[in-house]
């Protein structure tokens, strides 16, 4: 009588530490998923920073030369304080819209300055925030394929029963502008 009771027990046990094994295994990968969403937009936010960082010295430089260029000297200025100030991933990819815009309306004014543009500092700053630009992009690119992993993961079956149980929901992609699609108009 006692084996027959044994081997249910067993097998009850059995179950229940596969279970048990699975949801931990499951829970784990889940937090690691977004562990890598976290540490990617963090890579993006250091790049908008360093991109943040080189801008008054930009601004400074234009400043010397195109002092009566105060509207685009100033919309950058704002620009880059709102992008300071943006904790989520829209508002960062929208305050990085508007910077880029603003970027891009200064160098216009720029064009108007020949010696600005064969000004040493200039060109080094402009080289700065050109690698910045190219590192946020690959940055981006990193972030939504880690974006993707995850989410798919977390909306797939049975994942998507522990995700929801665990409260991980699906993250949001660092998705460009409308204005961002624009090709922009250099006038030489």
């Amino acid at each position: 009588m006692k084996k027959k009771t044994l081997i249910p027990l067993i097998i009850v046990a059995a179950v229940v530490l596969i279970a048990g094994v699975t949801l931990i295994s499951t829970y784990n990968g889940l937090v690691g998923a977004k562990e890598s969403v976290d540490n990617a937009f963090s890579a993006i936010d250091t790049q908008l920073q360093r991109r943040a960082d080189l801008i008054p010295n930009l601004v400074n430089t234009v400043k010397g030369y195109a002092a009566h260029e105060k509207a685009a000297i100033d919309s950058v200025t704002d620009a880059r304080a709102r992008l300071a100030g943006a904790q989520s991933v829209g508002e960062k990819s929208a305050a990085n819209t508007e910077l880029t815009g603003a970027l891009s309306r200064l160098l216009v004014v720029v064009e108007n300055y020949p010696n600005l543009k064969a000004d040493r500092n200039f060109i080094a700053l402009q080289d700065e925030l050109a690698g910045t630009e190219n590192r946020i992009a690959v940055a981006r690119r990193d972030y939504n394929e880690i974006v993707r992993s995850y989410n798919t993961r977390v909306k797939t079956f049975p994942t998507n029963v522990f995700a929801g149980m665990f409260g991980f929901s699906a993250a949001d992609y660092f998705e460009a502008e409308e204005t961002d699609r624009e090709v922009p108009e250099v006038n030489f």
